[in-house]
């Protein structure tokens, strides 16, 4: 048995029953509407989402070309820089074995000589500067 009481539709009830029936095919219309509505909405979310994600993806792809690109840049001024220092190494010996013959030359030959001397920046390994934080 149902906890609410039956009711009898009296005459005047009756008359309101078209009322009510209007009332609620309008709210089931505008439910219905709503819906499509959030349907709508929700669908174009879900495209502006698809399309932020193809940008994205576009993004991404230039930018790992462009990492590739300067790595390979990176890896071709390292070795530019190798045998560069292979060059300087072996420039300072062959400078340090003239002198060393100049040094000989000058003690047996009693004349003085304007020897060079290797400056020191030369023989340290190059160190690259380092970057300035921003405190």
């Amino acid at each position: 048995m149902s906890s609410f009481p039956i009711r009898r539709a009296s005459s005047s009830e009756g008359d309101s029953q078209p009322a009510i029936d209007e009332r609620k095919r309008k709210r089931m219309l505008s439910n219905r509407e709503s819906a499509r509505r959030s349907r709508m909405k929700k669908q174009q979310h879900l495209n502006d989402l698809m399309n932020q994600m193809a940008h994205i993806k576009i993004q991404n792809s230039r930018i790992a070309e462009q990492t590739h690109l300067v790595t390979q840049q990176y890896i071709k001024v390292e070795s530019d820089n190798a045998v560069l220092r292979a060059q300087l190494s072996e420039l300072a010996e062959r400078l340090q074995s003239v002198n060393s013959v100049l040094r000989s030359l000058e003690e047996v030959s009693g004349i003085a000589m304007d020897i060079p001397s290797i400056p020191s920046s030369l023989l340290k390994p190059f160190k690259p500067p380092t970057m300035a934080t921003a405190d």
